[in-house]
């Protein structure tokens, strides 16, 4: 247990001024960092689906996955829609050379989820990195629409670990994730919110308060909803972490369960309410 703790506490200390590093930087450093986080996550998630005894497109589901975050940095609507329709027909076709048509439906659908779930979800980081070129305005800005997802999961995870393990007394949805507990999630949501109105003060003075206390409540509820989705996954599978190549969290999608469901929030509250 303290082993695995060091290992969290140096990955942290490495990693977050790395990603900060980069996502000030932007352009392709920033997609390739992303796009790396599209193929492994996409990875973990068909090894999971056969671990459960699945066979999904693997391959074209990590290529099509990879193809969402290069459209989401030039973003394309035409070569989006192009790329999940063609996805679309190219998963269906192999099906008809099966000789063993049983489970068509499942290898089909769970191979297009996983698509959706890793490439398009993790894509909206890099439309809130780009939003400057493609909304308008100074580039440098995209920092902070970027690390906004961030500020409001991965404070509000702590906050909401911290607090659960000392007052937690209700669980939250036990039948998927015993370790959480209510008094956690209000604790953690509160903890986003305080670190929304930091944020505010130095680098995001685009949020008005009403903006701080919306997006703080509704991001991080999506960022519970994301983790004890990706807790129902591995509970499937009978999995306690999706895969060890992040020391001390386990895989990338333990990592960024709740970032791939904060960052469409954020990204669709700021382009229909703030900028």
């Amino acid at each position: 247990m303290k082993n695995n703790l060091f290992y969290r506490i140096i990955t942290s200390l490495l990693f977050i001024p790395a990603l900060v590093y980069i996502a000030r930087e932007g352009n392709i450093p920033f997609l390739i960092l992303i796009e790396f986080g599209i193929l492994l996550s996409s990875y973990e998630f068909f090894t999971i689906l056969e671990i459960k005894g699945l066979n999904p497109h693997k391959i074209l589901g990590i290529i099509a996955a990879v193809l969402l975050g290069l459209n989401a940095y030039f973003a394309s609507y035409f070569f989006t829609l192009a790329t999940l329709t063609i996805l679309f027909i190219l998963l269906s076709i192999p099906e008809l050379t099966r000789t063993d048509p049983d489970r068509a439906i499942y290898h089909i659908s769970t191979t297009f989820f996983g698509v959706i779930y890793t490439g398009w979800l993790f894509s909206h980081l890099i439309l809130l990195r780009e939003f400057p070129v493609h909304k308008g305005g100074d580039y440098s800005l995209g920092l902070s629409y970027a690390m906004l997802p961030f500020v409001i999961a991965w404070t509000g995870d702590t906050f909401a670990f911290v607090i659960g393990s000392k007052l937690g007394r209700h669980k939250l949805l036990k039948r998927v994730s015993p370790s959480k507990s209510w008094e956690g999630t209000i604790g953690g949501g509160l903890a986003s919110i305080a670190a929304l109105f930091v944020m505010r003060t130095f680098y995001a003075q685009y949020l008005t308060v009403f903006d701080t206390i919306v997006l703080g409540i509704l991001g991080y509820s999506s960022a519970v909803v994301g983790d004890l989705i990706e807790s129902l996954l591995k509970r499937d599978a009978k999995l306690k972490d999706v895969s060890s190549s992040i020391p001390g969290h386990g895989g990338v999608l333990d990592r960024f369960d709740s970032i791939l469901f904060t960052a469409p929030l954020v990204y669709y509250y700021l382009q229909l309410f703030v900028l």
